[in-house]
């Protein structure tokens, strides 16, 4: 068998991988998996990039700090916590959120551009495709569940801060209570969900 029947029955062999088997080579540290993990979903974490983050350049930095996370922490993910995938989109769109805030409080986006009164169309397709993200990863049952378990200002503080990237100061002056409070809010509401996913043994970015 020469070299490139070699090669060539290697590619089409990995292309036929499963993300979690490619994800535990990444943890071997192979980093021909992780180009094929890049290959495999870099286009798509571009689109939630540029749906949050509203800017090309931007959107190719995430890619980046995507994987760069995968290839520097994948040793956190275990597969017997849920998939692959998932977590890596659970990656991506924290990393996404966070950064939009981060360039919202810089003003990076044009003060002048009024806020929508009600959902665009692509707000709303952002929230379902971070509902379908928390719910591969907590169950649907148990994002319901532990969803229910907030109080509704701690709802609404998170709703606000992840799916409209508003910083505390705005959200005190949405919801008409003190920065401290929102705070409080956000924390609690957070460390809720932090600990449901400790407790049902689940992955957490």
């Amino acid at each position: 068998m020469n070299s490139k029947e070699s090669a060539s029955e290697r590619h089409a062999d990995v292309q036929d991988r499963s993300d979690e088997w490619l994800l535990s080579r990444v943890q071997a540290g192979e980093n021909e998996a992780l180009a094929w993990l890049f290959r495999r979903y870099a286009e798509q974490i571009r689109g939630v990039g540029c749906n949050i983050l509203r800017d090309s350049g931007e959107a190719d930095d995430l890619v980046q700090e995507v994987f760069l996370y995968v290839h520097r922490k994948s040793l956190s993910f275990q597969q017997s916590k849920g998939g692959a995938r998932s977590w890596i989109f659970q990656i991506a769109y924290t990393q996404a959120l966070l950064r939009r805030r981060q360039l919202k409080s810089r003003g990076f986006y044009p003060s002048q551009i009024p806020e929508p009164t009600s959902k665009s169309e692509l707000q709303i397709s952002f929230e379902r495709k971070f509902d379908d993200s928390v719910e591969d990863l907590f169950g649907i049952d148990g994002w319901r569940k532990v969803w229910d378990s907030l109080t509704d200002c701690q709802r609404e503080t998170l709703r606000l801060h992840f799916y409209e990237g508003c910083t505390f100061t705005e959200i005190a002056e949405k919801l008409g209570q003190s920065y401290v409070n929102i705070r409080h809010h956000y924390y609690r509401g957070l460390e809720k969900l932090r600990k449901h996913a400790h407790e049902n043994d689940l992955n957490w970015p």
